[in-house]
């Protein structure tokens, strides 16, 4: 449940996401990741390592208002400092132990939707649903 868990919220933050139209969108997911870029900062266990992250992903962020590719790699820094704090045992919420190696995993699933371009998942289901239909209903010639 560890690893599913984190991936299900992944996936969930994409439907999510996927309900705001573009560019908004994209704009949205880059303040999202500068924010999540600063979830250490209050006691991460770094010291002033903390805040160069959050300066890089910040900069990485701010270049992803216009483009998916940086919003994409930004969560994957973020996935690289969760390592290191579940790994020196620092997590990002300090009374769950886990929660850094959870967000290690749910980060890369946001990453790769954020590198196919951060596309409406929940229009693509409409789209394939509606074509389905239309394939199915019977042909309507005179």
């Amino acid at each position: 449940m560890m690893i599913i868990a984190p991936i299900l919220v992944g996936l969930g933050y994409v439907v999510l996401m996927s309900l705001i139209h573009e560019p908004h969108r994209r704009r949205f997911n880059a303040i999202m990741v500068a924010g999540a870029g600063a979830a250490y900062l209050s006691g991460g266990g770094l010291g002033i390592w903390e805040f160069a992250f959050a300066a890089v992903v910040t900069y990485v962020a701010y270049r992803g208002l216009e483009s998916w590719t940086f919003i994409g790699i930004a969560w994957l820094l973020h996935t690289g400092w969760d390592v290191v704090h579940h790994l020196k045992g620092a997590p990002i919420i300090p009374f769950a132990e886990h929660s850094s190696f959870g967000c290690a995993i749910c980060d890369p699933v946001i990453a790769i939707w954020c590198f196919a371009g951060g596309r409406s998942v929940t229009e693509f289901v409409r789209a394939r649903i509606g074509s389905r239909s239309a394939e199915r209903s019977p042909s309507l010639r005179p």
